[in-house]
């Protein structure tokens, strides 16, 4: 099959296509012919290894010194059941599925088995292949994060990049809940995150968000722009900073336990739970969360993909498409 590969770390131009094995079901797994993937900020940050502020000697023995540990990058995909493994009950050859193999990655590929009882649901009627090949990544961070923070109704949040795949997901997910919806972005996309529910929109490149003292009970910062000491004051007491893009300082500010007036730090990984691939596939089928894509590109265009997504100036998602019928 062929699969795009990233050897070592650098711009989009290191990327290469070769031809690999196709992967064989084994037992409890099936098979998915990939329609669509997407090229998300992870893969961005993975390939150029554009580690957070510290994290670079951290990252490197674990993600690869000079280059991925695994070079195909790529965290979640939609497609076609083609093949299954011994003892599979659940799905069968032509069931349309979304998956989400995240951390592990590997979807710039033209196949790639999961476990059947692992991140996978069946793709809803109505969903294109594209839309639900770019639900998860963003979708499965935003659920996560909510849980940990115990989003409540009552809450005002504030969403730091909220015109991105983590940002866009966090402000419909937390409207939904009942939460008063802040979001921070450009002037260009305010209209639209208005539209995915925020009550507030502060435009970035004019106005300071930095200067409402006291005004979040939750501040979830999804690019990186604020640090622990300058998000602190804007919290109410007991409220709470998630630092999804956290460096080496956010990190070591969630050890000790609530900080003054009860505001806490949270930050790390998103734990990537099957169950989420099924909540997000339920919240899309019922409107609750909409796909957001701002381009697709055809799986020959991926390093253009990716040098749009170095930009940092994408709206939701970037599809990549397999076959021109995931459009539809």
């Amino acid at each position: 099959m062929k699969a795009v590969v990233c050897p070592r770390y650098g711009g989009p131009e290191v990327l290469e296509f070769s031809d690999v094995p196709t992967p064989e079901p084994g037992a409890g797994e099936v098979r998915v012919k990939v329609m669509a993937t997407s090229v998300t900020s992870g893969d961005s940050r993975l390939r150029a290894a554009r580690f957070p502020t510290g994290m670079a000697m951290l990252a490197r023995p674990f993600l690869g010194f000079r280059g991925p540990r695994q070079p195909i990058l790529g965290t979640e995909i939609a497609g076609i059941v083609d093949a299954v493994g011994a003892g599979v009950t659940r799905y069968r050859a032509g069931d349309t599925v979304m998956a989400f193999p995240g951390g592990k990655m590997g979807c710039h590929a033209e196949y790639r088995c999961l476990p059947e009882n692992g991140p996978i649901a069946r793709k809803r009627a109505g969903l294109s292949f594209a839309d639900a090949a770019t639900l998860c990544f963003g979708g499965c961070t935003a659920l996560h994060f909510m849980d940990v923070t115990a989003v409540l109704p009552s809450d005002r949040i504030l969403v730091v990049g909220a015109s991105g795949a983590v940002g866009s997901a966090l402000v419909q997910l937390a409207s939904h809940r009942g939460a008063h919806i802040t979001g921070v972005c450009s002037a260009r996309n305010a209209d639209l995150v208005r539209d995915l529910g925020a009550a507030a929109v502060i435009d970035y490149e004019t106005t300071d968000f930095r200067s409402d003292a006291e005004a979040y009970d939750v501040i979830f910062e999804t690019v990186g722009s604020i640090v622990t000491r300058e998000a602190l004051p804007l919290l109410r007491p007991g409220g709470r900073f998630v630092a999804i893009a956290a460096g080496l300082p956010d990190m070591l500010a969630t050890i000790g336990g609530p900080g003054r007036k009860g505001r806490r730090v949270i930050a790390g990984p998103a734990t990537e739970k099957p169950e989420y691939v099924q909540q997000l596939a339920d919240l899309a089928a019922s409107g609750v969360l909409r796909p957001l894509i701002d381009k697709s590109y055809a799986f020959d265009e991926i390093a253009a993909a990716h040098a749009y997504v170095d930009t940092g100036r994408k709206r939701g998602s970037v599809a990549v498409l397999l076959d021109p019928a995931a459009r539809d």
